[in-house]
C-alpha cells in the first residue's frame, strides 16, 4: 500500500515539451484548480475530481526513459493544492539532475504569506516559479513560458 505523498491525480502528461520552460521538459498537467480563470487553456483540469490518479514512481519511470529532458514542468490545474505530492516528486527529479518549473494562478507572495507547510517545500523543490493567474484581457504571445502579461517568470533556485 503506498502513502498519500506516492499518488498525484493529473489531467495528463507531455513527454516531450519545448513550450512549457526552458528546453525539453516533461510536463504534468495536475487535476484541480479553483480559479477558473477566463480564457485558461487547461479548463478540463479545474474539476478536482477529474483526471485520474498516478504514482510518483510510474511518473518517475517515464521521465527517465528520456535521457534528452532538461527538466520537468508542472502545470494545471493548481500544483499547489497538491504541494506535498508535487515536493516529493520534485525533490526526486532534482536527485536526477533534472530542472523543475512549477506554474501557478497564485502570486509569488501569496504563496510566501501562507503558513502551509507543503507550499513552502514544493517552492524549495522548484527552480522557475511562473506565478499568477492567466488574464485574457492582457494575452500574449510575446514572453517565453507565459500567457499574459501580468505572469512572471521567476528564477527561485540555480540549475
Amino acid at each position: 500500500m503506498s502513502d498519500q505523498r506516492s499518488i498525484i491525480r493529473i489531467a495528463g502528461v507531455v513527454p516531450e515539451s519545448v513550450t512549457d520552460g526552458p528546453g525539453v521538459r516533461f510536463v504534468i498537467f495536475v487535476q484541480g484548480c479553483e480559479r477558473h480563470c477566463l480564457g485558461c487553456h487547461n479548463p478540463h483540469t479545474h474539476d478536482p475530481d477529474g483526471g485520474y490518479e498516478i504514482e510518483v514512481a510510474k511518473l518517475l519511470t517515464m521521465i527517465k526513459t528520456n535521457p534528452l529532458l532538461n527538466g520537468v514542468t508542472l502545470s494545471g490545474g493548481e500544483p499547489f493544492l497538491q504541494a506535498a505530492r508535487l515536493a516529493n516528486l520534485a525533490r526526486q527529479c532534482h536527485e536526477l539532475g533534472l530542472s523543475v518549473v512549477t506554474y501557478t494562478g497564485y502570486q509569488h507572495e501569496e504563496l510566501l504569506a501562507a503558513n502551509y507547510l507543503d507550499w513552502q517545500e514544493l517552492l524549495q523543490q522548484t527552480d522557475v516559479l511562473i506565478d499568477s493567474p492567466f488574464v485574457q484581457d492582457q494575452a500574449t504571445a510575446m514572453l517565453p513560458f507565459r500567457g499574459s502579461q501580468n505572469q512572471r517568470m521567476i528564477q527561485l533556485r540555480e540549475f
